[in-house]
Formats: C-alpha cells, structure tokens, sequence
C-alpha cells in the first residue's frame, strides 16, 4: 500500500495484537476497533470513514477497495456463507466510475466505499426472496429507498447478505442460500434476521452493512458476532423496498418494524444514520430530519439505567456480569447509574403488549386454514391463562376492536418512557438473553429450546429482550462490550429517548473508546 497507510501499519497491527492479547472477560482497553487489521491486509478492518478519507486523499482506490473486498468473500465465506448473492461485475464498474469521480475532485459520504445489503432489501437486477424458495426466480426491478441513498452517496454494492426464512429466526439458514455461520464459532449461529450482515462485517468483508428489525434481527446479530448495529426509532428511516418478493413496495411504515445501519464503530453508525434518515418521496432528495443532537459528549455527564433481569426469561450469568462490569465502570467515570427506577415502565406488561401487536401483525399473512386452526385452539385455552405463548396466540387473531385497546395501552408505556427520559439519559439492557447459541435447525421453533446457565427454557422466549425497544418505538444501538470465557462475544443494547437517536450512538462511541468495542475474531487472524 502507498502513503499513509504504510507508515500506520505496524501502529495498526501492534493494535490489534493487543486486543487480541486481552483477558477474555475484561476490558478491552482503549485501542479503537476501526484501527484493528489481520495479518492479510490493513485495510480488511478499517472503519467506512477511514476509507472515505483514505479515498479522498488519493492513498487508496475504490478498485483496490472493491478487489481487497471480493477476494477477501472469495477466500473465506465458502465457511461463512454470508455473502450470497455476489455482483461483483457492477459493483467493479462502479468502483471504476468513483474512482473516476475522485479524480475529478468529486466528493460523497460513501464515494467508493464497498458495502453488502441484506437480502431483504430490493436491489435492481438482483434477486429478493427472504429465504423462501417459492420466490427463488424472483428479480426486484427498482431499489430500495435506503439502497438508493446509499448508491447516490457513492456506496458500490458487492452484493447481499443472508437471511432465514420470511426473515423470522434468530439464525440465518434457508434452504435456497444454505447456513451463514457466526465467525467466531462456526458451529454457532450469527444471529437473525439480519445474520449474513454481521458475519459480513465481523469477517472483514466490508465496513457498513445495511439490515432491518422487528424481533432484534439487527441487534441479536450484532450482539453474537461482536459488531455495532443501531435500531433507530419507529418511523425515522424509509422502509420502502424492504418488501417481501413480489410485493408492491409502498411509502408506509409497517407496525414495529424498522431498517437501520449495521457498522464496526459508533462513528460509522452515525454516518449511515445521517444518510438514510428522512422521510419517503422526491421531496427527501433535498430534505433530511434535523435530530436533535446527542445529549452529552462526556461519560460523566451520562444519567444510566440499567437493567439486567427479565421477569419472564433468565438471563446468562456471563451476560449479567458484563453489564456488572460495565455499570461500575461508568459509575468510576463519572456517570450517575441506577440499577432500578420507579418510572421504568411494566416489563411483564410490555412484553404481552408487544407479542399480542407483533403476532397480530405476523398472523394477518397467515394462509386461511392456519388462521383458522390458531383461532380455535386459542378459543380453547381459559379465560384466566396467562404466559408469552398464550398472548402471541391470542395476539395472532385479535380482532380489530381489541387491537385498537392494546394500541392505546402501547401508548401509555409510550409516556411512562418519556417520564423516564426526563430523568435518564439511556437505559442499559442485554440484547438478547444469552451469546451466540448452537444451529438448532428444527423445523417446529416451537420445540426448540435454549439452555441457559443450565435452565431449559423456551425458544421463542428470547423476545423479551428485543421487545422493550421495539414496542414503544425507541432507539436502541448495540455495542460490543467483552467476550465470554469461551470467547463468545458479549454486547449491550442501548436504549434512548424518542427520536434522540443520536443520544444512544453517542454512548456507545464512548463506550466503544473506554473499555469495549469491535476485535477481530481470532480464528480469522492467521
């Protein structure tokens, strides 16, 4: 390599020697995650705005970008398997046309900068299918929103990443694309929905992924494979385009569901964010949201909650520890931490409010015959029932009258979390309930089941966790913390206020700088 990058290489690889050399379960010190590299080359790990800079000041090519990127999938994803569908042809042809932009003095957020795309997203010319073989031949013919903006900031496309089938599992298999394995442990899952993206990023493919949620299918990844991911508040980024095969994209947002930006380092979450806010039409050509900015710039000045149990699913002792540390080490910094608040709204409540919202939304584009046969087996459970199986099948057919009355009982949680806001600046929580767990691919995900710390508990209960964010609609970003004693990654979802985005990115951009932030994985290191 030319230039700068040559004089920063061996800083760069001292770095990541270091981290990698860091105990297991502590802190990972102070070297930043988009400054780590493997032995094959500086740039597999750098952050998107180094190599915005980098590119700009000519020390670097798109083409060498786009070729380092494509190698890179072609030497390591036949074990990872999370690039699925590759356009490495175009994707040259636009690393070509922005180098050829750069050299005119030409300047864009992402001008040259390679990325992948969820599967779910409709890339012109590229096949959208969720994982369902039915739409295997199935060839979107227009982007999505949040794929145009990325283009028109000068991003070149490499391809799209793997999902699990309808984008509804906590792994990433479908019997089109096969497994997407988690880099840190092969025989372990990456996460889903958004599973190849993460992979894609903790592998060193790229430095920006694109993904969606609705169930933690953008943080339950990020928190398995050690990578960033933000989940911005309900509305704030267009979804159009994020379509099932075959599906009219339309300008409206569907109930709970979000698209956001999955990235190696805070900085870069921001960036994507700034990109893709802003509502949908030809008028968001010119127009972006003017957020409000983030409520401190300094540990000390952050009010934190956190809260690491659930009153219906356990959480993994590795996890809570974690979160332990991580609590006294913003407390030594300054910050004001709690670790119980009286205006922290029901989580018991919260949770059979968003499975009853979520599984009515799933239960709609239920065939006749399975709605009917869910509809008289919940008829048949007792009035006084209670438990997450029981409100997600009562929620799959509520009628219209009683999913009015859960909307408005959303809306009370909805201002006991501005209540809280008031006197917090975030709330620290776990992802999901455990690390990364081994493929279970059994077909019924009703009979799977999760051992966590030795309890056998229900598959389908992990949503708890991704349920508190996404039931009121807040922001969450997930940030790496440490790693298990297996070496397992361990992350945190931060949440934060309303449409105050910016406020849980920026904490975990300290967070990331003071004691966590994205490794490499070691087994890719050699």
């Amino acid at each position: 390599m030319r230039g700068e990058f040559s004089r920063r290489d061996l800083l760069i690889k001292a770095a990541a020697a270091a981290a990698a050399a860091m105990p297991a379960t502590g802190a990972f010190g102070p070297a930043r995650a988009a400054t780590t590299t493997t032995e094959g080359s500086e740039l597999d790990y750098c952050s998107t705005t180094a190599l915005v800079d980098a590119l700009a000041q000519r020390k670097v090519s798109a083409m060498e970008l786009f070729e380092r990127a494509a190698a890179r999938i072609e030497a390591l994803d036949p074990r990872i398997n999370a690039v699925v569908v590759r356009d490495f042809e175009r994707a040259r042809a636009a690393a070509a046309a922005a180098d050829a932009a750069l050299a005119r003095g030409e300047r864009r957020p992402l001008l040259g900068v390679p990325m992948t795309v969820k599967e779910a997203f409709n890339v012109a010319g590229l096949p959208t299918t969720w994982g369902m073989p039915q739409f295997k031949g199935f060839v979107a013919k227009a982007d999505a929103v949040a794929v145009e903006r990325l283009k028109a900031a000068g991003a070149v496309i490499l391809g799209k990443t793997n999902v699990p089938f309808g984008l509804s599992d906590w792994q990433s298999y479908n019997d089109i694309y096969g497994t997407t394995r988690n880099p840190w442990d092969l025989d372990r899952t990456p996460g889903g929905s958004s599973g190849g993206a993460a992979a894609a990023l903790a592998a060193g493919y790229v430095s920006l992924e694109l993904g969606s949620d609705i169930g933690g299918s953008l943080r339950a990844p990020a928190h398995y494979c050690g990578v960033l991911s933000h989940k911005p508040s309900h509305g704030l980024l267009p979804s159009r385009g994020h379509t099932p095969p075959m599906a009219e994209p339309l300008p409206r947002e569907v109930d709970l569901a979000v698209i956001g930006p999955m990235a190696r380092s805070a900085g870069d979450l921001a960036l994507a964010l700034d990109l893709l806010a802003g509502p949908d039409g030809p008028q968001a050509v010119a127009y972006r949201l003017d957020l409000p900015p983030a409520r401190h710039a300094d540990l000390k000045d952050f009010r934190v909650l956190v809260v690491d149990e659930h009153p219906l699913e356990p959480t993994a002792g590795s996890i809570r520890a974690a979160l332990d540390r991580l609590a006294d080490r913003l407390a030594k910094s300054g910050a004001k931490v709690a670790r119980t608040s009286n205006l922290m709204p029901d989580l018991t409540e919260g949770a059979k409010l968003y499975a009853e919202l979520l599984l009515s939304f799933f239960g709609a584009d239920w065939p006749l015959d399975v709605y009917q046969r869910v509809a008289a087996s919940v008829a048949s459970i007792p009035a006084g029932a209670e438990g997450l199986d029981v409100w997600s099948g009562r929620g799959a057919v509520l009628s219209h009258r009683d999913w009015i009355w859960a909307d408005r009982k959303r809306g009370v949680m909805q201002r006991q979390w501005r209540e809280l806001f008031a006197e917090w600046d975030a709330v620290l929580c776990p992802p999901m309930p455990t690390p990364a767990f081994p493929h279970d691919h059994t077909a019924d995900q009703r009979a799977r089941r999760l051992d966590i710390d030795g309890r056998d508990t229900p598959y389908l209960d992990q949503l708890v966790w991704p349920g508190v964010a996404t039931l009121p609609g807040l922001p969450a970003t997930t940030v790496p913390l440490e790693r298990t004693g297996t070496g397992l990654p361990i992350g945190v979802q931060i949440i934060g206020p309303y449409l105050e985005d910016r406020t849980p990115i920026a904490l975990a951009g300290l967070i990331e700088r003071a004691f966590g932030g994205f490794v490499p994985p070691p087994a890719l290191n050699g």
